[in-house]
């Protein structure tokens, strides 16, 4: 039978990843001169790791390519359902928030808010938990600039520190949820391999103790 095929979250949740698994005594050597090369053997090819982008992670496990996954909470909420999520790392810890221009009541007055976001699923479902109509702007780039220009009332991104916020004038309103990296697990791979995937979370839950 091949090896379990694990995507990463390329920069720094796959760091992380790295190190969870040398910590356990997995040999890494091969991700860490990987060069171009985005498949990549684990310690003896017990397993192999895929790198890709945070919402490809989610589609390689989704489609079955990919056994298991590690990545962030905000991508799950924003982009998949059809797995399962089986573990919080505990690291890439960030949050959503709610942010808008310092000294403006955002709730007050009215009128409509507008929303500018990377991630319109997030925040649609947070305003709807609220049962306020909001309109939603979808932003690629840096999403402080909306605000800014008068395109929105506020933004929900996320946020580590706040000084990104700060240093554009934006200030945060609330709290929508807190994020970490996650492992995730395709659904027909945990029960055709479940012994396999089994012991490695147990290994997992043991390094992250």
């Amino acid at each position: 039978m091949k090896p379990l095929r694990i995507a990463l979250t390329k920069g720094r949740l796959e760091k992380d990843t790295v190190a969870l698994f040398e910590k356990i005594g997995y040999d890494c050597t091969a991700i860490k001169n990987k060069g171009r090369k985005l498949i990549l053997p684990v310690g003896n090819n017990q397993f192999a790791v895929v790198l890709a982008k945070a919402a490809d992670v989610i589609t390689y496990v989704e489609h079955g390519v990919c056994d298991l996954g590690v990545v962030g909470k905000d991508t799950i909420m924003e982009n998949g359902t059809s797995f399962y999520e089986v573990l919080d790392l505990g690291f890439g810890k960030c949050r959503f928030a709610l942010a808008a221009p310092k000294g403006k009541k955002f709730y007050e007055g009215y009128h409509a808010k507008t929303i500018a976001t990377k991630y319109p699923n997030v925040a649609r479902s947070f305003f709807e938990s609220k049962a306020m109509d909001v309109q939603i702007i979808k932003i690629e780039g840096s999403v402080e600039l909306a605000p800014l220009l008068g395109l929105s009332d506020g933004i929900v991104d996320i946020v580590e520190t706040g000084s990104t916020l700060r240093e554009n004038g934006l200030e945060v309103v609330e709290d929508v949820c807190d994020i970490s990296a996650r492992l995730i697990v395709n659904t027909a791979s945990l029960k055709l391999r479940k012994a396999e995937i089994q012991a490695l979370i147990e290994e997992i839950e043991r390094a992250k103790a």
